[in-house]
């Protein structure tokens, strides 16, 4: 998988110089003053030789152009930009190789970097860091503010005008070079120096990194107000890889290790790259790709930005063939044939290692396994538990006794009469000349044409506060609205549930009758009843109409609370979640009752399967799509594992364990509404939320996490998730009393709701049209509108 290409053995360490490499030369110091730059493509050509210096060169770096291909080079009398074509045509020629000096005596530079139009560079020394014309002898800014020695500054490749710089006092800062000042300061991010930064233009982040194996993730609005996206630890995120790929082991062989093997070191980040080359250009994969490659001291660390997960660790001790053990600086760059090269220095020895990686092969690794589909490609099987049907028993009604009673010939109380007796007409027929139009018929026709209305699909999140209601002091566990957009359900935690018109205008109507708080609420299909599910192991449905439920699942028919209950497979099937069991009920309601025997339920319930989890742990939650036929029904465990289930095979598909640092307690699945349409494939990415882990944002098909949302805070409480009808945006609760709202495509968030006023529990998308409705802590809805959406149906 590395391929070294060239293995050089200096004449001195050069283990924290920074070297030059790009797509086409790699270039290491010689004695000190002099330079080799080699050739990539043909590594046994003559390399050639650049002398100007007269002190020890410190810092060497190629232009982001690839043509003309410039070098520039820093010693403490002399910063020297070379022209390499030019240089190799005036060797060829007999003639002595020469740069153009565009610095003198700035001290010893230890980096340097081109601007994206190779017009300037900034050269970092001491504290300050100079911004140099790069063709000719001219400072066009100095900049200090820092106070510690620096050790890396880019330039922004979006805005030539904003520079970044890291330095030893743990701090990194935006710069403005029009105004010369510095336009955002960070924090002290951690107890160790930071090393580098890199800029990544496809998301506008910075991430910056330290000795430790810290990184950080900012993003870098216009405003320069940045934020941090996410966090992530080298070493933290290797023993997490390493236990998803089976390689750590409890077996007493482990444990008589050397030690050699089991000293921990630390991990710096000394340079961070793009991964930007793959064979189709025009892919998706090159438009958003993600993945980052991170130099390190013990080897090379791919990440993925989007999911702040570690893809692949290629450690020094498992290539024997590479030179060295131990990296003291990086040099990394696109190369050609689809590859990266890395240029390598040794720490503790005098050599330098140019390595060949091909970025592709990790893709293809990576993306390597059998998911799944939730439209499903076949027809249940014939043994399937999906084909179980519920006998409907039919009424018998009493005989009457004696025979056929006469019975009238007509069904109305009074008869017209035949009009023999009424006076002959005058006036045969007069045409109505000035009726008007009934406002009934004009109210019909608008509420079909809302009905018929789509989902805007190009709308602005919703961020603006439109109603602010207050129910008491009663946390609001659940939200949701009803297919049609037109009412809301509240579970709350009083036991409770509340039914809203969408509009949360008027009194709710209120159905009691649990004991503990409710879990979970879910309206049927055709939104002529809904269930409700508690933490006092019951279940109810109602009916629209009737203050008592139609039916009640509960007298100890489950050992442990409901943590889910919803309506499946086009409302055939009642599904929910009691300790590790996953229960299919068939049911039918019958919404009439007995005056004699009132209490009498007449709804039937019949039990068709239990689905046990894996290892028999306790089921968080679970979530299942009714909107259209799916075998596929996704189940979290208190052990953090993510579990699929194939309710056409009644198995076990697929287990995923520690899906999260901790157990899940909120998924979400694409279902989109009936009022717009999405790719087919954006129905199979599915949402989960933990604890202090964030949401991650799977993919059914590969079952991998494509991307994680990590703004929001979420320590304690559990904060739901929701994707909006369009599939465009996310929505989170927070318990910074706020609701964020995240581009689907980008870890960072767009929008901070604010205004709650306490922890934000409950968040829902209306399905019909662009607004978001909030539940808090303190028992208050809000609901947000879009400055262009459509008008709610009411």
């Amino acid at each position: 998988m590395v391929i070294e290409k060239l293995s050089l053995t200096c004449d001195r360490l050069l283990s924290h110089r920074q070297l030059a490499c790009c797509h086409s030369y790699c270039g290491v110091p010689l004695h000190g003053k002099d330079m080799l730059i080699y050739s990539n493509m043909d590594t046994e050509q003559k390399p050639l030789l650049l002398t100007g210096h007269h002190g020890e060169i410190s810092a060497m770096t190629f232009g982001k152009r690839s043509r003309p291909v410039l070098l520039c080079s820093a010693s403490a009398d002399y910063i020297i930009v070379w022209d390499i074509e030019l240089c190799q045509k005036r060797t060829h020629a007999g003639r002595v190789a020469a740069g153009t000096v565009i610095g003198t005596l700035l001290g010893e530079v230890v980096h340097l970097s081109f601007c994206f139009s190779d017009e300037r560079v900034a050269a970092c020394s001491g504290a300050t860091v100079y911004v140099l014309s790069s063709k000719r002898h001219e400072v066009i800014s100095t900049l200090t503010c820092h106070l510690a020695p620096l050790t890396s500054a880019e330039f922004c490749p979006w805005n030539k005008d904003i520079l970044v710089t890291t330095s030893e006092d743990r701090t990194f800062k935006v710069w403005d070079l029009k105004a010369e000042a510095v336009c955002y300061q960070s924090f002290v991010l951690s107890a160790s120096p930071l090393l580098s930064v890199f800029l990544s233009e496809q998301n506008r982040h910075i991430i910056t990194g330290s000795t430790d194996g810290q990184l950080w993730c900012f993003s870098l609005p216009d405003d320069h107000k940045c934020h941090l996206v996410t966090k992530m630890d080298l070493q933290k995120m290797e023993k997490r890889h390493q236990t998803h790929q089976g390689t750590v082991s409890d077996q007493s062989g482990f444990a008589e290790q050397s030690a050699v093997d089991n000293v921990e070191t630390s991990k710096p980040v000394l340079r961070m790259a793009l991964c930007n080359s793959f064979p189709d250009t025009s892919s998706e994969h090159k438009k958003d790709n993600s993945w980052l490659c991170i130099g390190s001291s013990d080897g090379l660390y791919v990440v993925d930005l989007a999911t702040s997960e570690l893809l692949t660790a290629l450690n020094f001790k498992d290539y024997p063939n590479v030179s060295i053990t131990m990296a003291g600086s990086w040099a990394i760059s696109p190369g050609g044939d689809n590859s990266m090269v890395f240029l390598v220095s040794s720490l503790f020895t005098p050599c330098v290692v140019l390595l060949e990686l091909h970025p592709w092969d990790l893709r293809r690794t990576w993306a390597s396994g059998e998911g799944f589909l939730v439209f499903p490609s076949s027809p249940p099987l014939l043994e399937s538990p999906l084909n179980a049907e519920l006998k409907k028993k039919e009424p018998e009604h009493p005989k009457k006794k004696g025979g056929i009673k006469e019975q009238p010939l007509v069904f109305h109380s009074k008869v017209k009469s035949s009009g023999y007796n009424s006076p002959p007409r005058n006036m045969m027929f007069s045409p109505k000349t000035n009726s008007q139009k009934n406002p009934s018929s004009q109210k019909a026709k608008k509420n079909k044409g809302s009905l018929l209305r789509d989902y805007p699909a190009d709308s602005a999140a919703p961020t603006i506060s439109h109603i602010h209601l207050s129910i008491g002091n009663k946390p609001v566990h659940c939200l949701q609205y009803s297919g049609d957009g037109k009412q809301i359900l509240c579970g709350l935690a009083d036991s409770s549930v509340l039914l809203y018109k969408n509009s949360l205008a008027g009194n709710p109507t209120v159905y009691t009758g649990h004991d503990k708080p409710v879990s979970s609420v879910s309206w049927s299909l055709n939104r002529q009843w809904w269930l409700s599910a508690s933490e006092d192991q019951s279940l109810r449905i109602w009916t629209h109409g009737s203050p008592e439920p139609a039916i009640i699942m509960g007298d100890s028919m489950f050992s442990k609370p409901i943590r889910g209950a919803q309506f499946y497979y086009l409302d055939k099937f009642l599904l929910l979640a009691s300790g590790p069991s996953l229960y299919s009920y068939l049911y039918n309601v019958d919404t009439t009752r007995d005056n004699i025997k009132r209490y009498h339920q007449r709804s039937v319930v019949k039990l068709t399967s239990c689905f046990t989890t894996t290892s028999a742990t306790n089921i968080t939650t679970f979530s299942a799509i009714n909107d259209f036929f799916s075998y596929i029904v996704l189940v979290c465990g208190s052990d953090r594992s993510l579990q699929v289930f194939d309710m056409n095979k009644g198995t076990v598909a697929s287990t995923l364990p520690d899906a999260h640092s901790r157990a899940v307690h909120c998924i979400t699945q694409n279902k989109g509404s009936m009022f717009s349409t999405q790719a087919p494939d954006s129905y199979n990415l599915f949402l989960t939320s933990a604890v202090t882990d964030g949401v991650k944002m799977w993919d059914l098909r590969t079952l991998r996490c494509v991307r994680r949302y990590e703004n929001h805070l979420n320590r304690c409480h559990p904060c739901s998730s929701a994707i909006s009808p369009c599939g465009r945006f996310i929505a989170s609760g927070s318990e910074d009393n706020c609701a964020y709202i995240y581009d689907i495509r980008s870890s960072s968030y767009l929008h901070k709701l604010q205004k709650h006023s306490d922890t934000v529990l409950s968040v829902a998308f209306n399905p019909a049209t662009p607004e978001l409705l909030t539940g808090s802590l303190d028992g208050k809805l809000r609901l947000f509108q879009s400055s262009s959406g459509a008008p709610s149906v009411s």
